[in-house]
């Protein structure tokens, strides 16, 4: 009985020595999220803020015909080297390869400031981009690494705000620092944000240690998925607008993009350490959120693209503060994640927040699809936050269930992945929502007898329109509702594949916190 007791009291004594470390581990981890935060902020806010500078820009380093590339470059950047970054961080250790991403981008980053002429600026963003590739990888890699599932819902809400965060501040403060301390600090602003995350991830981030692999990096693969992604990229970037869709520069990009991608999946079959391995795709879960990633970015960035410029054109709406005219889907994706990941943290049950999510995403831009030129601003707000609820349990569920979905040596391939096909869906939706949008305002401008307003383009800034006569502003503005209700109608019925991939979606337990699963510290 006495050996019993003992035994008993160092159970205990051991059990509230684990108590009494699990709360200052518990701070670490929230300071390690916030420095992640941080450098997901960097990542989300540049091209807004840029984007605002883009016109005084071009104004001081001319190059108005390249002005397009500013952005493909970074874009292009961007979404080629996401796999890569995410596969270096697992065969080589997450920390590093996550700090060198973040050097990489503050040094485009200070480069593109310093640009002299449009073609340093591009050279220099497509640097800054290749950074940012690894920068959302690496936080969502992270995250999985030091935050099992079950527990990963608390930063869901996090997450959505900075997000929510950077879409409406990026504008504003980019039209700020561009007026009153000149476009290069729109680039050299990254500088102090990028040092804090850099000093806080350096001190404060502790990872399990992990066997280093002797394979070498799979670089015949890489190039193959760099050239295929590089050609869809362009296609979606300049097809309908810098050349036509049958135009042989397109067709051979397509050509192009399905011979290299081809040509990836046979090298990935043969390759050591593949940059995407073709099994992760076997788990229904993980491919199922794949699709349903694809289409949340497909519909989130053609929204993001239209609603402002429905707001500015139709209800005149001021575009200074283009950010804010978002606001109510953004609160209500954010609140909506909040919430998600709460549910989600306390009961281990998902399965539910995608088929809610994708239903609330279609009816939500079917109701957008019903703005015509009467829609007041309060009915245009209360169908965005219709989308944002469906976005907000989309955005994060998704990544959770695929990162849930693969083995932990898996998990900067299954958040590269993820992340790549919500790119891409991004860039899809821009291309086939921005190319009917496109074609149907300048059909109604024309049956309208409006045509010569839109010589230069389907998109006309307030200035513009204020100088239209007032048969023709009127004209336009009801091109610029039908060729909304056209993008948005066809975002909805893409928008079911997702409805439909939610369903078959089935609820494989969260990952929780053991013994066994926690993370131990590395000496790095």
């Amino acid at each position: 009985m006495a050996d019993l007791m003992k035994a008993a009291d160092g159970k205990a004594d051991a059990s509230s020595g684990q108590a009494g470390k699990s709360e200052p581990q518990q701070r670490s981890v929230r300071v390690v999220v916030l420095a992640l935060m941080i450098a997901m902020l960097l990542a989300m806010l540049d091209n807004l803020i840029v984007g605002t500078a883009m016109p005084t820009i071009v104004g001081d380093l001319g190059g108005l015909e390249h002005l397009s590339w500013v952005v493909t470059a970074y874009t292009l950047a961007t979404a080629a080297s996401t796999p890569i970054w995410g596969k270096l961080g697992d065969m080589y250790g997450r920390k590093g390869i996550f700090l060198t991403s973040i050097v990489i981008f503050l040094v485009g980053s200070v480069l593109s400031g310093m640009s002299q002429d449009m073609g340093q600026l591009i050279g220099f963003r497509a640097v800054q981009g290749l950074g940012a590739g690894g920068l959302m990888v690496g936080v969502m890699a992270i995250i999985g690494d030091l935050v099992p599932p079950r527990e990963r819902g608390k930063y869901q809400g996090m997450m959505a705000g900075v997000m929510a965060i950077a879409m409406i501040g990026g504008p504003l403060v980019g039209g700020t620092i561009t007026d009153h301390l000149g476009w290069r600090w729109s680039f050299y602003i990254n500088l102090p944000l990028g040092a804090v995350a850099l000093a806080m991830i350096t001190i404060v981030l502790h990872l399990p240690r992990r066997e280093r692999t002797k394979a070498k990096v799979d670089y015949l693969g890489a190039g193959l998925l760099t050239v295929g992604i590089t050609a869809i990229v362009l296609v979606t970037t300049w097809g309908g607008s810098e050349y036509d869709w049958n135009s042989a520069v397109i067709m051979e990009l397509i050509a192009i993009g399905v011979a290299a991608l081809a040509g990836f999946l046979f090298v990935e079959t043969k390759a050591a350490e593949p940059i995407i391995p073709l099994h992760i795709f076997r788990n229904a879960n993980f491919t199922l959120m794949s699709v349903v990633g694809f289409m949340a970015g497909f519909v989130m960035f053609g929204a993001v693209l239209f609603l402002p410029l429905f707001q500015q054109s139709v209800q005149g709406a001021s575009a200074t503060n283009s950010g804010l005219l978002l606001l109510p889907m953004l609160l209500a994706m954010m609140v909506v994640s909040l919430i998600a990941g709460r549910v989600t943290t306390s009961s281990g049950r998902y399965k539910i927040f995608p088929i809610m999510g994708s239903i609330l995403m279609v009816t939500g831009l079917f109701l957008l699809s019903r703005m015509d030129t009467d829609t007041t601003r309060f009915t245009s707000g209360i169908y965005m936050a219709v989308l944002g609820a469906g976005m907000g349990f989309l955005m994060q569920i998704t990544m959770l269930v695929a990162q849930n979905s693969v083995e932990l040596k898996d998990m900067g391939v299954a958040s590269s992945s993820t992340t790549l096909f919500r790119t891409l869906g991004s860039s899809f939706g821009v291309a086939i929502m921005g190319a009917l949008f496109t074609g149907r305002v300048n059909d109604e401008m024309a049956a309208r007898g409006g045509a010569g307003a839109t010589t230069h383009g389907a998109q006309l800034d307030a200035a513009s329109l204020a100088k239209l006569p007032v048969p023709v502003r009127e004209a336009y503005e009801y091109a610029v509702a039908s060729g909304t209700h056209i993008a948005f109608l066809v975002g909805g019925s893409v928008g079911l594949i997702a409805v439909v991939a939610s369903l078959f979606v089935k609820e494989v337990p969260l990952r929780g916190t053991g013994p066994e699963k926690a993370p131990v510290a590395e000496a790095v």
